[in-house]
């Protein structure tokens, strides 16, 4: 029986990455299916797939993670094509309006923080948030809680008698716990929404594993290392062309004494892709696989430890389940009034 996959993000980046690295794996075996926010986009990464893998079925659905009606309606509509779903990765993010410390970044580089640095942003990076016209916060609302609907409206195809599923998360280095606050769970306050939400996302994976587990369903986490990426290269918008081309020797020279500068999507990938073909009963949930490079360009995945706690797990999960009921509320108040 082929393999459900669904991956969202899936247009450019490391979800790109990992769709040719699984299509190249078993082009016969999968149903993929590349969930997007930009349709145009999503429709060039479908045909580059079915240039390299033409018998292959890739099918696309429009999903934007930051609007709540769109998660709704794609839910919906994964549901009507598909009457079980494998694997779900939930892949899609935003670091929207970066602010990039360019004075603190030229002294770390000379500095024993330097790879560190690259690693985690710490010190040289923070955002500046913005509002849905749902009323959240827009990275909270992108990088986790429209995964959070988009698991509960699944479930129906993800939890089912006799049935392994699995849900694979791409968090990041840069996902720290004192960003985060369960007093302010979309960091309204805050000036890192993106550390804060990668390290909620770390939290609700094992708050989904203590409630899932016994029905079938798996929640992992990863951690690409330093890729570069659209989302990379929109940390410095400005930064001339020439200015990356030459930092590229010194991101090499750095992989030489780090494994965490994975650096090309494919590498990055390397952790979603491992996951795939692990048994999920055999995986830590509280680890976050990362992906690594060696070198010698070697790709291999290691778990490490996540700095989290199961209390604080279960508090963020009850307050998105609250979160969750609201939005719906809203959301059903603004149809009736257009439908009357």
């Amino acid at each position: 029986m082929n393999k459900v996959v669904l991956v969202t993000g899936a247009n450019s980046g490391i979800g790109l990455a990992l769709c040719e690295r699984l299509l190249s794996q078993d082009s016969e075996g999968l149903q993929l299916c590349l969930a997007c926010r930009n349709l145009q986009r999503a429709q060039a990464a479908r045909s580059a797939l079915l240039t390299s893998h033409p018998t292959a079925q890739v099918a696309l659905l429009h999903l934007d993670t930051s609007s709540m009606a769109s998660v709704l309606t794609a839910a919906q509509e994964v549901k009507r094509r598909y009457n079980r779903l494998d694997y779900l990765y939930l892949n899609a993010g935003i670091m929207p309006n970066p602010q990039f410390d360019v004075k603190a970044f030229f002294k770390g580089l000379f500095s024993s923080r330097i790879v560190s640095m690259f690693a985690t942003g710490e010190g040289i990076l923070t955002q500046q948030d913005g509002v849905t016209s749902d009323g959240l916060q827009q990275v909270f609302a992108t990088n986790l809680f429209g995964h959070f609907l988009l698991i509960r409206e699944l479930e129906p195809v993800l939890v089912q008698a006799g049935q392994t599923s699995r849900l694979i998360w791409t968090s990041s280095s840069n996902a720290r716990r004192s960003a985060f606050s369960l007093e302010d769970v979309q960091h309204q306050r805050g000036s890192e929404p993106y550390s804060s939400s990668k390290h909620a996302s770390d939290l609700l994976s094992l708050a989904l594993n203590t409630h899932h587990n016994s029905q079938g369903l798996y929640s992992s986490v990863i951690c690409p290392g330093f890729v570069m990426t659209n989302l990379t290269f929109g940390i410095l918008p400005s930064f001339p062309a020439f200015l990356w081309t030459l930092l590229m020797p010194v991101f090499w020279l750095i992989r030489m004494f780090t494994n965490t500068f994975t650096l090309t999507p494919y590498n990055g990938a390397e952790a979603l892709f491992w996951l795939f073909k692990q048994k999920p009963e055999s995986l830590d949930p509280r680890a976050k696989y990362h992906s690594l490079t060696s070198g010698l360009g070697n790709n291999y995945t290691q778990p490490r430890k996540m700095d989290i706690d199961l209390g604080t797990s279960e508090a963020l999960y009850e307050k998105l389940l609250q979160l969750e009921s609201e939005v719906r509320q809203k959301l059903k108040q603004k149809r009736i009034p257009e439908s009357s």
